[in-house]
């Protein structure tokens, strides 16, 4: 009788877990497949994560999603993701921070301070809500796709705002790689200049290494330098945008919310600062460091897949519009500062 019922549990604790990974293994699948896609000419500038989520997008509207296997995706989305942007810390060296010098973080800094005040001004301007110009804002200023699936949780952005910002920085940052990769031969920056540019102004990793790749192997080197500089203020930057978040929805209905809801410390980001110190003290060898980062990646990817199920093409056409616009004419104006700011610190 116990040896029965005993089995009878163990039955319904599989069928329970069907839908859990039928729905990891679908983000699973589209992860995989737009690893494949950014690997084609072209498309490799848009990049894995952004491929993804579009995938995710095209996936629900045409194939069934069963309700019982959203659990799954919700665990890709939420858990998988932190995993992943902790394990991206694999790629950052501290050091090649320290040993390009104070002019390349000081770069880094002032774009991201630019971008972030102007960007989100820009939203409001628009009409954008706070979170969603936030987001924008900050995957402009930081590292892009990450940066804003990183930053989501410290203003609570909803899984439509953060597909919206995801989507509007991959067409943005697109666009900017092309247009940079065409007038380089006019900016009359040397190679090291023109990385120190591409890498101040752009918004994903894969946007500066392509466009970087224009002025050649120095510009490409320094140009990857100076955007990890970028990610690695993307722990601070959050830390602020969560208080800064946490102190703007104070009084709120009446009443004190920012007594009702305690600061979220976003554990996954000092993790991911935990992981680039790891791999700084070089105790990770390279070629296991390089796997590291390509399972971060696809980890990230199934979280942006899942954020894809969640959200039609309606949504994003509804809420894309203003952010987008605000994006383009932030990163226009970023675009100059930064190429200002290469000539006022010497660095053209």
């Amino acid at each position: 009788m116990q040896q029965t019922a005993s089995q009878q549990e163990k039955r319904e604790k599989k069928r329970g877990s069907a839908p859990f990974l039928l729905g990891l293994g679908i983000t699973l699948v589209i992860a995989i497949i737009a690893k494949y896609i950014a690997m084609l000419p072209v498309l490799s500038i848009i990049g894995q994560l952004v491929i993804a989520i579009l995938l995710g997008m095209v996936w629900r509207a045409t194939l069934p999603v069963p309700g019982s296997s959203m659990v799954g995706v919700e665990f890709a989305s939420k858990k998988l993701l932190r995993l992943g942007i902790i394990l991206l810390g694999m790629r950052l060296n501290l050091q090649d921070i320290i040993q390009a010098g104070p002019k390349v973080f000081a770069v880094a800094a002032f774009d991201i301070v630019f971008a972030l005040v102007v960007v989100y001004g820009l939203t409001r301007l628009f009409g954008v809500n706070r979170r969603l110009g936030m987001l924008t804002a900050c995957g402009t200023a930081i590292c892009g796709a990450a940066a804003v699936a990183a930053v989501a949780p410290q203003v609570k952005a909803d899984k439509q705002e953060t597909a919206v910002g995801v989507a509007t920085i991959a067409v943005l940052g697109t666009l900017f790689t092309l247009a940079y990769s065409v007038i380089y031969p006019i900016l009359g920056l040397t190679e090291s200049g023109y990385g120190v540019f591409a890498g101040g102004t752009l918004h994903e990793i894969a946007h500066v290494i392509a466009a970087a790749a224009a002025g050649g192997q120095q510009a490409m080197d320094i140009a990857i330098i100076v955007k990890l500089t970028r990610v690695a203020l993307l722990v601070p930057v959050a830390l602020v945008i969560g208080w800064w978040y946490h102190r703007q929805t104070k009084y709120k209905d009446g009443a004190s919310q920012a007594e009702r809801t305690p600061l979220a410390i976003p554990w996954f980001i000092l993790g991911f600062l935990a992981v680039s110190g790891i791999n700084t003290l070089g105790i990770v060898p390279q070629s296991i460091a390089a796997q590291i980062v390509a399972l971060a990646y696809l980890l990230i990817a199934m979280a942006m897949a899942g954020l894809g199920l969640n959200i039609d093409a309606g949504t994003l056409k509804r809420m894309g519009i203003r952010p987008f616009w605000a994006g383009l004419i932030g990163s226009i104006l970023l675009s100059i500062f930064g190429f200002a700011l290469v000539y006022w610190l010497g660095l053209s």
